[in-house]
Protein backbone atom coordinates (compact mmCIF):
# COMPACT_ATOMS: atom_id res chain seq x y z
CA UNK A 1 0.00 0.00 0.00
CA UNK A 2 1.55 3.49 -0.65
CA UNK A 3 0.19 6.89 0.56
CA UNK A 4 -3.24 7.79 -0.07
CA UNK A 5 -4.77 8.50 -4.05
CA UNK A 6 -1.45 7.07 -5.12
CA UNK A 7 -1.24 3.74 -6.88
CA UNK A 8 2.06 1.38 -5.61
CA UNK A 9 5.24 1.74 -6.63
CA UNK A 10 7.24 -0.73 -7.48
CA UNK A 11 10.16 -1.90 -5.14
CA UNK A 12 13.46 -0.89 -5.81
CA UNK A 13 16.01 -3.58 -7.82
CA UNK A 14 17.17 -6.40 -5.98
CA UNK A 15 20.31 -6.09 -4.62
CA UNK A 16 23.31 -6.95 -1.86
CA UNK A 17 20.60 -6.34 1.22
CA UNK A 18 23.80 -6.70 3.51
CA UNK A 19 26.17 -3.95 2.01
CA UNK A 20 27.15 -1.68 4.71
CA UNK A 21 24.61 1.96 4.28
CA UNK A 22 27.14 4.15 6.12
CA UNK A 23 29.85 4.57 3.31
CA UNK A 24 33.15 5.73 4.20
CA UNK A 25 32.24 9.05 3.30
CA UNK A 26 29.46 9.22 6.10
CA UNK A 27 29.90 10.96 9.12
CA UNK A 28 27.63 10.50 12.17
CA UNK A 29 27.77 13.22 14.66
CA UNK A 30 28.39 11.99 18.50
CA UNK A 31 24.67 12.33 18.91
CA UNK A 32 23.20 10.59 16.28
CA UNK A 33 26.30 7.80 16.80
CA UNK A 34 25.46 7.51 20.24
CA UNK A 35 21.32 7.64 19.42
CA UNK A 36 22.13 4.65 16.52
CA UNK A 37 24.02 2.51 19.23
CA UNK A 38 21.78 2.37 21.73
CA UNK A 39 19.44 1.21 19.50
CA UNK A 40 21.29 -1.21 17.80
CA UNK A 41 22.71 -2.60 21.35
CA UNK A 42 19.52 -2.90 22.71
CA UNK A 43 18.38 -4.61 19.98
CA UNK A 44 21.19 -6.72 20.52
CA UNK A 45 20.37 -7.60 23.94
CA UNK A 46 16.03 -8.37 22.88
CA UNK A 47 17.49 -10.96 20.62
CA UNK A 48 19.92 -12.72 22.85
CA UNK A 49 16.61 -12.95 25.43
CA UNK A 50 14.66 -14.99 22.53
CA UNK A 51 17.37 -17.93 22.56
CA UNK A 52 15.36 -20.60 24.40
CA UNK A 53 17.63 -22.16 27.46
CA UNK A 54 16.19 -25.48 25.70
CA UNK A 55 15.21 -25.97 22.56
CA UNK A 56 11.07 -27.63 24.05
CA UNK A 57 10.49 -24.09 24.45
CA UNK A 58 10.11 -23.20 21.11
CA UNK A 59 6.54 -22.72 20.29
CA UNK A 60 5.49 -22.53 23.81
CA UNK A 61 3.23 -20.08 24.74
CA UNK A 62 5.56 -18.17 26.59
CA UNK A 63 8.31 -18.12 24.18
CA UNK A 64 5.77 -17.29 21.33
CA UNK A 65 4.51 -14.21 24.09
CA UNK A 66 8.39 -13.12 24.44
CA UNK A 67 8.54 -13.29 20.45
CA UNK A 68 5.83 -10.72 19.78
CA UNK A 69 6.60 -8.91 23.11
CA UNK A 70 10.65 -8.09 22.09
CA UNK A 71 8.89 -7.22 18.52
CA UNK A 72 6.52 -4.47 19.98
CA UNK A 73 9.15 -3.14 21.64
CA UNK A 74 11.45 -2.77 18.81
CA UNK A 75 8.78 -1.35 16.77
CA UNK A 76 8.53 1.00 19.70
CA UNK A 77 11.86 1.47 19.67
CA UNK A 78 12.30 2.71 16.09
CA UNK A 79 9.72 5.23 17.17
CA UNK A 80 11.42 7.18 19.88
CA UNK A 81 14.81 6.91 17.35
CA UNK A 82 12.72 9.01 14.61
CA UNK A 83 11.78 10.91 17.12
CA UNK A 84 14.95 11.38 19.02
CA UNK A 85 16.93 11.89 15.73
CA UNK A 86 14.72 15.27 15.09
CA UNK A 87 14.53 14.14 11.30
CA UNK A 88 10.68 15.62 10.44
CA UNK A 89 8.74 13.67 7.90
CA UNK A 90 9.42 16.39 5.43
CA UNK A 91 13.04 15.32 5.05
CA UNK A 92 12.02 12.12 4.65
CA UNK A 93 12.67 10.52 1.27
CA UNK A 94 10.02 9.68 -1.34
CA UNK A 95 11.24 6.17 -1.28
CA UNK A 96 11.22 5.71 2.26
CA UNK A 97 8.30 6.72 3.22
CA UNK A 98 6.60 4.28 0.56
CA UNK A 99 8.35 1.57 1.73
CA UNK A 100 7.39 2.39 5.77
CA UNK A 101 3.38 2.50 4.43
CA UNK A 102 3.70 -0.81 2.44
CA UNK A 103 5.52 -2.91 4.78
CA UNK A 104 3.15 -2.05 7.51
CA UNK A 105 -0.29 -2.50 5.34
CA UNK A 106 1.81 -6.09 5.11
CA UNK A 107 2.22 -6.75 9.23
CA UNK A 108 -1.20 -5.25 9.66
CA UNK A 109 -2.49 -7.88 7.23
CA UNK A 110 -0.10 -10.79 9.22
CA UNK A 111 -1.31 -9.72 12.78
CA UNK A 112 -5.39 -10.35 11.15
CA UNK A 113 -4.24 -13.65 9.99
CA UNK A 114 -2.44 -14.47 13.02
CA UNK A 115 -5.69 -13.27 15.33
CA UNK A 116 -7.81 -15.29 12.90
CA UNK A 117 -6.36 -18.02 13.44
CA UNK A 118 -5.75 -17.87 17.32
CA UNK A 119 -9.50 -17.17 17.01
CA UNK A 120 -10.56 -19.99 15.11
CA UNK A 121 -8.23 -22.41 17.74
CA UNK A 122 -10.12 -20.84 20.60
CA UNK A 123 -13.11 -22.17 18.72
CA UNK A 124 -12.12 -25.64 19.71
CA UNK A 125 -12.33 -25.02 23.37
CA UNK A 126 -15.88 -25.67 22.90
CA UNK A 127 -15.42 -28.73 21.30
CA UNK A 128 -13.19 -30.14 24.03
CA UNK A 129 -15.49 -28.72 27.07
CA UNK A 130 -18.17 -30.52 25.29
CA UNK A 131 -15.60 -33.84 25.19
CA UNK A 132 -14.63 -33.00 28.89
CA UNK A 133 -18.44 -32.85 30.17
CA UNK A 134 -19.56 -36.40 28.13
CA UNK A 135 -16.50 -38.49 29.15
CA UNK A 136 -17.72 -37.11 32.94
CA UNK A 137 -20.54 -38.86 32.69
CA UNK A 138 -19.03 -42.31 32.21
CA UNK A 139 -22.07 -43.73 30.94
CA UNK A 140 -22.10 -46.08 27.60
CA UNK A 141 -24.56 -43.37 25.53
CA UNK A 142 -21.95 -40.40 26.62
CA UNK A 143 -18.68 -41.94 25.89
CA UNK A 144 -19.90 -42.83 22.29
CA UNK A 145 -20.99 -38.85 21.69
CA UNK A 146 -16.87 -38.06 23.10
CA UNK A 147 -15.88 -40.27 20.88
CA UNK A 148 -17.82 -38.17 18.15
CA UNK A 149 -16.47 -35.11 19.68
CA UNK A 150 -12.77 -36.08 19.63
CA UNK A 151 -13.47 -36.46 16.01
CA UNK A 152 -14.68 -33.53 15.56
CA UNK A 153 -11.80 -31.69 17.16
CA UNK A 154 -9.45 -33.43 15.29
CA UNK A 155 -10.94 -32.19 12.22
CA UNK A 156 -11.20 -28.61 13.23
CA UNK A 157 -7.38 -28.59 14.51
CA UNK A 158 -6.36 -29.83 11.34
CA UNK A 159 -8.46 -27.35 8.91
CA UNK A 160 -5.96 -24.97 7.28
CA UNK A 161 -6.90 -21.42 8.01
CA UNK A 162 -6.30 -19.93 4.24
CA UNK A 163 -6.08 -16.46 5.69
CA UNK A 164 -2.50 -17.84 7.08
CA UNK A 165 -1.27 -19.40 4.29
CA UNK A 166 -2.02 -16.34 1.86
CA UNK A 167 0.93 -14.88 4.46
CA UNK A 168 3.23 -16.62 2.63
CA UNK A 169 3.77 -14.55 -0.58
CA UNK A 170 3.33 -11.55 2.08
CA UNK A 171 6.75 -12.90 3.82
CA UNK A 172 8.19 -12.89 0.51
CA UNK A 173 7.55 -9.33 0.06
CA UNK A 174 8.57 -8.02 3.03
CA UNK A 175 12.20 -10.03 2.21
CA UNK A 176 12.11 -7.58 -0.56
CA UNK A 177 12.16 -4.49 1.19
CA UNK A 178 15.63 -5.74 3.03
CA UNK A 179 17.17 -3.32 0.67
CA UNK A 180 17.54 -0.41 1.83
CA UNK A 181 16.99 3.06 -0.22
CA UNK A 182 20.15 4.62 -1.19
CA UNK A 183 20.53 7.71 1.40
CA UNK A 184 21.76 11.00 0.03
CA UNK A 185 23.70 13.75 2.01
CA UNK A 186 21.91 12.82 5.14
CA UNK A 187 23.89 11.20 7.68
CA UNK A 188 20.49 11.31 10.03
CA UNK A 189 18.77 9.53 7.18
CA UNK A 190 21.63 6.74 7.24
CA UNK A 191 21.24 5.82 10.64
CA UNK A 192 17.49 5.63 10.37
CA UNK A 193 17.97 3.30 7.61
CA UNK A 194 20.53 1.32 9.37
CA UNK A 195 18.59 1.07 12.32
CA UNK A 196 15.00 0.50 10.05
CA UNK A 197 17.34 -2.84 9.02
CA UNK A 198 17.01 -3.98 12.26
CA UNK A 199 14.01 -3.55 12.87
CA UNK A 200 12.86 -5.68 9.29
CA UNK A 201 14.92 -7.89 10.04
CA UNK A 202 13.27 -8.56 13.56
CA UNK A 203 10.24 -8.61 12.08
CA UNK A 204 11.03 -11.42 9.50
CA UNK A 205 11.90 -13.50 12.36
CA UNK A 206 9.25 -13.57 14.31
CA UNK A 207 6.75 -13.57 11.54
CA UNK A 208 8.08 -16.04 9.79
CA UNK A 209 8.53 -18.50 13.13
CA UNK A 210 4.67 -17.83 13.76
CA UNK A 211 4.02 -18.67 10.62
CA UNK A 212 5.78 -21.85 10.66
CA UNK A 213 4.19 -22.70 13.71
CA UNK A 214 0.52 -22.15 12.60
CA UNK A 215 0.93 -24.09 8.90
CA UNK A 216 3.44 -26.25 10.11
CA UNK A 217 5.79 -25.30 7.01
CA UNK A 218 9.42 -24.47 7.65
CA UNK A 219 9.07 -22.82 3.90
CA UNK A 220 9.36 -19.21 4.84
CA UNK A 221 12.01 -19.39 7.52
CA UNK A 222 14.64 -16.69 5.54
CA UNK A 223 17.86 -17.43 6.66
CA UNK A 224 20.23 -14.32 6.62
CA UNK A 225 23.73 -13.98 7.44
CA UNK A 226 23.76 -10.52 8.91
CA UNK A 227 26.93 -8.71 8.45
CA UNK A 228 29.31 -8.18 11.54
CA UNK A 229 28.93 -4.41 10.87
CA UNK A 230 25.57 -4.39 13.10
CA UNK A 231 25.96 -4.47 16.80
CA UNK A 232 22.95 -7.32 16.90
CA UNK A 233 24.38 -9.29 14.00
CA UNK A 234 26.04 -12.17 16.76
CA UNK A 235 23.27 -11.93 18.23
CA UNK A 236 20.84 -12.48 15.42
CA UNK A 237 22.83 -15.14 13.84
CA UNK A 238 22.93 -17.57 16.64
CA UNK A 239 19.18 -17.27 17.07
CA UNK A 240 18.16 -17.73 13.92
CA UNK A 241 20.25 -20.79 13.45
CA UNK A 242 19.46 -22.30 16.91
CA UNK A 243 15.79 -21.50 16.38
CA UNK A 244 15.08 -22.34 12.17
CA UNK A 245 17.51 -25.65 13.68
CA UNK A 246 14.73 -26.71 15.96
CA UNK A 247 11.71 -25.73 13.87
CA UNK A 248 12.51 -28.05 10.69
CA UNK A 249 13.55 -30.93 13.23
CA UNK A 250 9.82 -30.18 14.38
CA UNK A 251 8.01 -29.75 10.75
CA UNK A 252 10.50 -32.61 9.66
CA UNK A 253 9.32 -35.14 12.16
CA UNK A 254 6.00 -35.29 10.79
CA UNK A 255 3.93 -34.10 13.96
CA UNK A 256 0.14 -32.91 13.15
CA UNK A 257 0.90 -29.61 15.20
CA UNK A 258 3.86 -27.85 16.30
CA UNK A 259 2.63 -25.45 18.89
CA UNK A 260 3.71 -27.37 22.40
CA UNK A 261 -0.16 -26.59 24.05
CA UNK A 262 -1.73 -28.02 21.71
CA UNK A 263 0.23 -30.72 21.01
CA UNK A 264 -0.07 -31.94 25.04
CA UNK A 265 -3.96 -31.71 24.41
CA UNK A 266 -4.17 -33.67 21.14
CA UNK A 267 -1.63 -35.73 22.93
CA UNK A 268 -3.83 -36.68 25.76
CA UNK A 269 -6.70 -37.10 23.01
CA UNK A 270 -5.25 -39.86 21.77
CA UNK A 271 -4.90 -41.73 24.98
CA UNK A 272 -7.87 -41.34 25.60
CA UNK A 273 -9.50 -42.33 22.17
CA UNK A 274 -8.84 -45.95 22.04
CA UNK A 275 -10.27 -45.91 25.67
CA UNK A 276 -13.36 -45.49 24.31
CA UNK A 277 -13.04 -46.97 20.95
CA UNK A 278 -16.03 -49.17 21.43
CA UNK A 279 -18.57 -46.43 22.61
CA UNK A 280 -18.92 -48.43 26.03
CA UNK A 281 -17.60 -47.88 29.59
CA UNK A 282 -13.47 -48.26 29.91
CA UNK A 283 -12.26 -50.97 31.37
CA UNK A 284 -9.44 -49.17 33.12
CA UNK A 285 -11.34 -47.14 35.16
CA UNK A 286 -8.66 -45.55 37.29
CA UNK A 287 -6.30 -44.81 34.43
CA UNK A 288 -9.22 -43.37 32.51
CA UNK A 289 -10.35 -41.07 35.11
CA UNK A 290 -6.43 -39.71 35.93
CA UNK A 291 -7.06 -38.81 31.65
CA UNK A 292 -9.83 -36.92 32.04
CA UNK A 293 -8.81 -34.93 34.72
CA UNK A 294 -5.36 -34.67 32.57
CA UNK A 295 -7.36 -33.24 29.68
CA UNK A 296 -9.09 -30.50 31.71
CA UNK A 297 -5.54 -29.47 33.07
CA UNK A 298 -4.13 -29.31 29.30
CA UNK A 299 -6.97 -27.70 28.12
CA UNK A 300 -6.97 -24.82 30.54
CA UNK A 301 -3.73 -24.20 30.09
CA UNK A 302 -3.79 -24.49 26.10
CA UNK A 303 -7.15 -22.18 26.29
CA UNK A 304 -5.46 -19.34 28.59
CA UNK A 305 -2.33 -19.34 26.11
CA UNK A 306 -4.12 -18.52 23.16
CA UNK A 307 -6.13 -15.85 25.08
CA UNK A 308 -2.34 -14.34 26.17
CA UNK A 309 -0.73 -14.63 22.45
CA UNK A 310 -3.97 -13.14 21.46
CA UNK A 311 -3.60 -10.09 23.26
CA UNK A 312 0.04 -9.67 22.11
CA UNK A 313 -0.85 -9.79 18.61
CA UNK A 314 -3.05 -7.34 18.90
CA UNK A 315 -1.14 -5.18 20.47
CA UNK A 316 1.66 -5.51 18.30
CA UNK A 317 -0.87 -4.53 15.38
CA UNK A 318 -2.18 -1.38 17.57
CA UNK A 319 1.38 -0.26 17.71
CA UNK A 320 1.99 -1.00 13.60
CA UNK A 321 -1.61 1.13 13.21
CA UNK A 322 -0.46 4.12 15.49
CA UNK A 323 2.60 4.25 13.58
CA UNK A 324 1.32 4.14 10.04
CA UNK A 325 -1.08 6.81 11.44
CA UNK A 326 1.45 9.14 12.71
CA UNK A 327 3.23 9.10 9.77
CA UNK A 328 0.07 9.57 7.51
CA UNK A 329 -0.91 12.65 9.82
CA UNK A 330 2.33 13.88 9.96
CA UNK A 331 2.03 14.07 5.66
CA UNK A 332 -1.50 15.37 5.49
CA UNK A 333 -0.25 18.69 7.25
CA UNK A 334 1.41 19.58 4.13
CA UNK A 335 -0.32 17.86 1.22
CA UNK A 336 3.31 19.34 -1.09
CA UNK A 337 4.85 16.75 0.82
CA UNK A 338 2.54 14.46 -1.26
CA UNK A 339 4.28 15.60 -4.53
CA UNK A 340 7.89 16.15 -2.77
CA UNK A 341 9.74 16.48 0.10
CA UNK A 342 12.56 18.03 -2.12
CA UNK A 343 10.31 20.49 -3.92
CA UNK A 344 9.03 21.67 -0.46
CA UNK A 345 12.34 21.79 1.22
CA UNK A 346 13.39 24.28 -2.30
CA UNK A 347 10.48 26.68 -1.51
CA UNK A 348 11.13 27.26 2.13
CA UNK A 349 14.99 27.83 0.53
CA UNK A 350 13.79 30.54 -1.58
CA UNK A 351 11.69 32.41 0.79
Amino acid sequence: MSRPQEPHRPFFPHGNPFRMILPKSSYLSPKVQALLNKFEDTLAGRLRRLVPKHKDEIFSFSWMILAIQSLSETHNDIKSLITDLELPVVDWDDKWIDVYLDNSVKLLDICIALCSELSRLSQGQLLLHCLQRNLDQNSSCEISKAKSSIDSWRNHIGTKNPRIENCFPIIDKLMESLELPKVKNSAKGKALMRAMYGVKVHTLFVCGAFISAFTGSDKKLVDLQVAGTHMWAEAYNDLQMFVYREIRNLVSSGRNVLLKELEAVDTIVGEIYPMIQEGTKPLKIELFQNSVVELGTRADKLSSGLDLLAKEVDGFFQIVLSGRDALLGNLRVSSSVFDSPKKLKEEQLVR
